[in-house]
């Protein structure tokens, strides 16, 4: 599929960036934003570093005035074709991202964006046809490549947290990308263990760990021409999948066209599976390990990560003292189980 990569750009009431992506043959026409905004405060974000554990804690007050649970006539992330109720001031839109008016990351300590998967209020990205997923793929592409070259931008983080139970506020699909100014605290312990597993055994801990996946067989859910999806072996939530790329690639900028196009396919399918496991949509928090090609970074590679908290149909897993406290996970469902569940219920398609 051909994307055009170049977004119309339209800018918010108080200064914000709106980008506008279209899908082929189509062209969001935005209007002007006569919002009566407050000006933006890029000082209410604060990084603060803990001496006890060497890690940047971000300190942003701002966000506890943001939007809650509005009803779905108030959704802030619907088109607003008038110019006064929405973040989207259009008619209607394909994909659109925005700087978050309520950001945890603002002015040099990073920045925080809202990708809106679609103009439809509802819905999920398991509910997108692949055009339009491919669109939003696209998008977070852009947005990568774009946040990357900033200056003061360590590392893009594309993400979405969706369902009541992860602590969603706005039901409207859409997700987020976080542009810190730091390599956070998972990102820095994986790549510890990549370079400890290189300098042991000579190979790549990514590329070792999907090869024993394909052997082994036991956590596999989808192996396809250009992804792999799996349940890893040593899962920490009672629902987890990993997509590996077959290849080494370190971000989605490294991804050829039918490698983006075979990355949405086995991220939507493998989301579609999820909301078969329960009577309820799943409750999920999905996100994009991307690395850069810095030698501080050569040992990352590129997967996709989708984890939830749900560990029955009506019982939640909660985060209590071993695991928020000291890091030490205990899941209550085993991963093979968990894969040979998914395997089931994708041949039942």
């Amino acid at each position: 599929m051909t994307v055009t990569s170049a977004p119309t750009r339209w800018t918010l009431a108080d200064g914000r960036e709106l980008l506008l992506f279209d899908l082929p043959g189509h062209r969001s026409v935005p209007v002007p934003d006569r919002r009566s905004l407050p000006e933006r405060r890029d000082t209410q974000s604060e990084l603060r570093f803990d001496r006890t554990t060497g890690e940047w804690v971000i300190i942003a007050a701002l966000r506890q005035d943001r939007t809650y649970k509005p009803p779905p006539d108030q959704c802030p992330l619907c088109p607003g074709p008038t110019g006064l109720t929405s973040e989207i001031p259009a008619p209607d839109y394909d994909v659109a991202v925005f700087e978050n008016r309520f950001a945890s990351l603002s002015g040099a300590d990073g920045r925080c964006e809202v990708v809106c998967f679609s103009s439809d209020h509802t819905g999920s990205f398991a509910d997108l046809d692949h055009p339009q997923a491919r669109l939003v793929v696209e998008a977070w592409r852009h947005r990568t490549r774009d946040l990357l070259a900033r200056t003061g931008i360590e590392q893009v983080f594309c993400f979405e947290n969706r369902g009541e139970e992860i602590g969603v506020t706005l039901t409207h699909p859409h997700g987020q990308i976080y542009g810190y100014p730091y390599l956070t605290p998972h990102t820095e312990a994986t790549l510890r263990q990549a370079d400890a597993h290189r300098a042991t055994h000579g190979t790549n801990l990514f590329a070792d760990i999907l090869d024993h996946e394909a052997s082994s067989g036991a956590r596999i859910i989808t192996r396809a021409e250009h992804f792999t999806a799996f349940v890893p072996y040593a899962a920490r939530w009672p629902v987890e999948v990993h997509i590996y790329p077959n290849r080494p690639v370190r971000n989605l900028l490294d991804l050829d066209g039918a490698e983006l196009d075979g990355f949405t396919d086995i991220y939507r399918t493998t989301l579609q599976l999820l909301d078969r496991l329960y009577p309820e949509p799943l409750p999920y928090m999905a996100a994009l390990h991307q690395y850069t090609d810095t030698d501080a970074q050569r040992e990352g590679r590129f997967h996709a990560q989708i984890i939830s908290t749900r560990r029955t149909a009506t019982k939640l897993k909660y985060l209590a003292s071993s695991e928020s406290v000291m890091g030490a996970f205990i899941n209550d469902v085993t991963p093979e189980s968990l894969a040979e569940t998914l395997r089931t219920l994708g041949e039942a398609r």
